[in-house]
């Protein structure tokens, strides 16, 4: 494929991870430029550039500066905080880029089904980068479920754990305004996208206690529902903790299934055996490398904005029950 021209909006530490894969697709792949408002951020990168003995592209404040100073890039790489990805993925959207936006897509179902309109009106590419949605695993439990391995499904378990409270601790992702959540909706957002992605289906019921833990967002969480195709879940997040770890498990009339929130592993536990066996799958390759993938045809779009979707009314109705502190239904 032609050579893709990228802007990258957000300098932090999520998107020096997705530089380093960049770098390795350098064959395909210019970084044209940098967006990035904070002068020490600026500093960081530009860095880091140099310690990868790498040249390090213009930078700009906004994606609007850059457009009236750059040729026009193909593609676009958000990274920036949540509050900022609606406003950042329609705009560059409309500049006719390809979008691959970091988790959490947007904060709210509103955005959600505006950036889909925006997808819709652009024809272009809109991919949100969950690294569940975008396993070799979790792809293979999809399939795996939908020819009947375990055979019904009848529930969906799932938790996360983390050192979240104190490592987190005066950053923006303990400011509920620009996060738009706490732990549940950070690292825990990986475990409602690939529960709702393994589900495949839109929620009809929740209900769910959320703890604040001192802070000014949740930190800990329980929520049980049902989906509409009448799976039962139970999630939990618990980000005052230690280490960093996860389970999902499947269950069905025939079987059980069971993967990490990030797609780390797939193991089956047969109907009548004792023990799980582990599944091989595929070699999983990097997020940009799937964007690039898709850009050409070679495969479908691992995480499309739908997945987003499914995951911000999920988020809308924890909020709306651990505020009313009653179960929350969908009325449509």
């Amino acid at each position: 494929m032609a050579k893709i021209n990228v802007v990258i909006l957000g300098t932090g530490l999520i998107a020096r991870k997705h530089l380093r894969d960049m770098f390795k697709c350098s064959r395909n792949t210019r970084i044209q430029a940098l967006i990035e408002v904070s002068a020490q951020s600026r500093e960081k990168t530009a860095s880091w550039f140099a310690q990868e003995s790498k040249k390090c592209p213009p930078f700009y404040s906004s994606l609007q500066d850059c457009l009236a100073k750059e040729p026009k890039p193909n593609a676009a790489l958000i990274t920036t905080p949540h509050k900022f990805h609606f406003e950042q993925a329609r705009d560059c959207l409309k500049a006719g880029l390809d979008v691959l936006v970091e988790k959490p897509m947007v904060m709210n179902e509103s955005e959600a089904l505006r950036l889909i309109r925006v997808r819709n009106q652009t024809g272009r590419l809109l991919v949100v980068g969950f690294n569940g949605s975008l396993s070799a695993a979790l792809t293979k439990a999809k399939k795996l479920i939908t020819a009947g391995k375990i055979g019904r499904v009848t529930g969906i378990t799932a938790h996360v754990h983390q050192g979240w409270k104190e490592a987190q601790k005066g950053t923006w992702r303990q400011s509920p305004e620009i996060s738009g959540g706490g732990f549940l909706f950070d690292t825990g957002s990986h475990m409602l996208n690939s529960v709702v992605d393994l589900a495949g289906s839109d929620v009809a019921e929740v209900f769910a206690i959320l703890d604040q833990s001192g802070t000014p967002v949740e930190i800990n969480s329980t929520v049980c529902g049902r989906f509409k195709n009448s799976v039962i879940f139970s999630l939990a997040g618990f980000g005052d903790s230690t280490h960093c770890n996860s389970l999902i498990r499947i269950m069905g009339t025939k079987g059980v299934l069971e993967t990490g929130v990030w797609g780390e592993n797939l193991r089956y536990l047969a109907a009548g055996a004792s023990e799980y066996i582990s599944l091989v799958y595929s070699r999983q390759s990097s997020p940009w490398n799937q964007f690039l993938k898709v850009l050409e045809g070679k495969m479908d779009n691992p995480c499309p904005p739908e997945i987003g979707l499914r995951l911000a009314r999920l988020m809308d109705m924890i909020r709306a029950s651990a505020a009313a502190g009653k179960l929350t239904r969908r009325k449509r």
